[in-house]
């Protein structure tokens, strides 16, 4: 059976092939043109719009996996949130990553309360009347500008820290950061699913 990755991430498909260990397919390498308008009250409504999207683009109806992720910062009011990947954004214009750290370090100043969660939601999506969900959270602290730090990873993870490491995201390997994010978490209850027969 093929899956789908509602994504044109080649990050994140990097990463969820290494947490369900076998190839996606995303839009992008196959032709498709993809990218819904995101208009969901939440994580979870985000990623069954993506899904839902795709999977109605698809000519032989394949399984489709969507995920939609962020980071809630609690100084912040929970933001970015649901909008973490266009935070910053003015007239259509996306901030780099760079850009967007700076931004959300900027805008906490010196906060002493720094908490903070990556959120991530996970679909499965069987048809169009069938789908299992997961999401799950990394728990950690955004650090002070002096202290961002890592080149691996994407996004947020430079300014991220995870206590149980006394690193930050980017800092990790794959491995250590597939084991405890968010994403590795949600993409591990549905590799249950696929791998046990469940579905």
């Amino acid at each position: 059976m093929d899956i789908w990755f509602a994504t044109n991430n080649s990050h994140k498909k990097k990463e969820l092939e290494a947490i369900l260990g076998r190839k996606l397919k995303i839009p992008v390498e196959e032709g498709i043109s993809f990218d819904p308008e995101e208009t969901g009250r939440d994580f979870f409504d985000n990623a069954m719009i993506k899904a839902r999207a795709l999977y109605n683009l698809l000519e032989k109806k394949d399984a489709v996996i969507a995920d939609d992720s962020g980071l809630c910062v609690d100084a912040l009011g929970g933001r970015p949130g649901v909008y973490s990947a266009r935070y910053g954004c003015e007239n259509g214009k996306k901030l780099t990553s760079l850009e967007q750290n700076l931004l959300l370090l900027n805008e906490l100043g010196d906060a002493s309360n720094r908490n903070a969660r990556f959120v991530c939601a996970m679909v499965l999506l069987l048809d169009n009347s069938r789908f299992f969900a997961a999401q799950e959270t990394l728990e950690g602290s955004i650090v002070k500008k002096s202290e961002m730090k890592g080149d691996g990873g994407f996004g947020y993870d430079p300014i991220f820290l995870v206590q149980r490491f006394n690193r930050t995201l980017a800092e990790l390997s794959s491995d250590e950061k597939n084991l405890i994010s968010h994403r590795g978490k949600a993409g591990n209850i549905l590799a249950d699913l696929l791998y046990n027969n469940r579905i």
